[in-house]
């Protein structure tokens, strides 16, 4: 039996220069942080041939092409398996849809997890790689490359994402109580809707192929929100962090008309109201986590509390993916 996790991540500036219709032609830059909160997959070898699946639905097959699964069935295509033999479980600490990047998360300990049951090894780099090929290249999904990147990797990185495809990454050089500040003061609250990011994405590549002057301007000035954030938590500036946190969510809900509904800036407005220097929602937008900076933690978590939003402690996760069972 093989068993891998993959961490979650969240976006800590210059998020949505990641995807393909943005980088190609300007070069993107953006900061994540994996955190200790995973996606899991185990894969064992059935005592009968057949392709048996165990996720939020359940299926039977006998060839790949038949999978229903569409990550899980290029997977196995890459895999390329002479005798179709194979069971795959998954199983996730937080539910898709909450802007998490639990799809990419996915991918990578699927990947890992195939190749270690055909007892090959692959560098954070190949295996973010190939989840970005099954994700963007073969199932054509309107995603950028952050999600697969961090949850191989781990850690809190940079990544530099070429206009010829390439990408770079680098630890963000932080020292032992920034880190701990960051840990202590961003909060996660969920708001209880779930989204697929899909339709946001598709409209913001949409318009970048388009050279739609204010989508362009907008990720431009974001990616330098990206580095602005860098250089702050390298100085150890992390109140200024959290500012450029706010100023970075004014940017980001111009990017689309769904990224954000009346009640979910009730709750922004709350959040700033009682601690929080600043925040956003995670991911895409139109749902999900919202994130907040706040060094009056208590105050901040008495007020969401009043709210019925439940927040979700983390911590940051330095493994990646790894195998943790072999």
């Amino acid at each position: 039996m093989i068993i891998t996790r993959s961490p979650l991540r969240v976006s800590l500036g210059g998020g949505g220069t990641d995807l393909p219709s943005y980088y190609e032609e300007h070069e993107g830059f953006l900061i994540a942080g994996a955190i200790d909160r995973y996606v899991y997959v185990t894969v064992i070898r059935p005592f009968v041939e057949g392709i048996f699946l165990k996720y939020s639905a359940l299926e039977h097959v006998s060839q790949i092409d038949e999978v229903k699964h569409p990550i899980i069935r290029e997977a196995l295509k890459l895999i390329a398996l002479r005798t179709p033999q194979v069971e795959i479980t998954t199983l996730a600490d937080i539910p898709s849809g909450t802007g998490l990047g639990s799809s990419g998360s996915f991918t990578t300990a699927l990947i890992k997890a195939l190749y270690a049951h055909r007892r090959s090894l692959l560098h954070p780099a190949e295996l973010a790689k190939i989840a970005c090929d099954i994700e963007i290249n073969r199932l054509g999904e309107p995603l950028g490359k952050q999600d697969q990147y961090i949850s191989a990797y781990g850690g809190v990185t940079c990544f530099t994402f070429k206009k010829d495809g390439a990408v770079e990454a680098e630890p963000l050089r932080v020292n032992t109580e920034t880190l701990f500040n960051l840990e202590d003061n961003l909060l996660l609250f969920f708001t209880g809707f779930a989204r697929s990011s899909g339709s946001i994405l598709k409209d913001q590549h949409q318009r970048s192929v388009q050279h739609d002057s204010a989508m362009i301007k907008n990720l431009h000035y974001v990616k330098e929100l990206g580095y602005r954030s860098k250089e702050y938590l390298e100085k150890g500036k992390t109140g200024e962090f959290g500012a450029l946190m706010h100023e970075h969510w004014e940017h980001k809900k111009k990017r689309s008309g769904n990224m954000t509904n009346a009640t979910i800036d009730e709750w922004y407005e709350l959040g700033r109201k009682h601690g929080a220097i600043g925040g956003k929602l995670v991911g895409a937008g139109g749902g999900g986590f919202l994130m907040f900076y706040a060094e009056d933690r208590n105050r901040l978590r008495q007020a969401m509390a009043r709210a019925n939003l439940e927040e979700v402690r983390f911590r940051f996760d330095f493994e990646g993916t790894k195998i943790m069972v072999s």
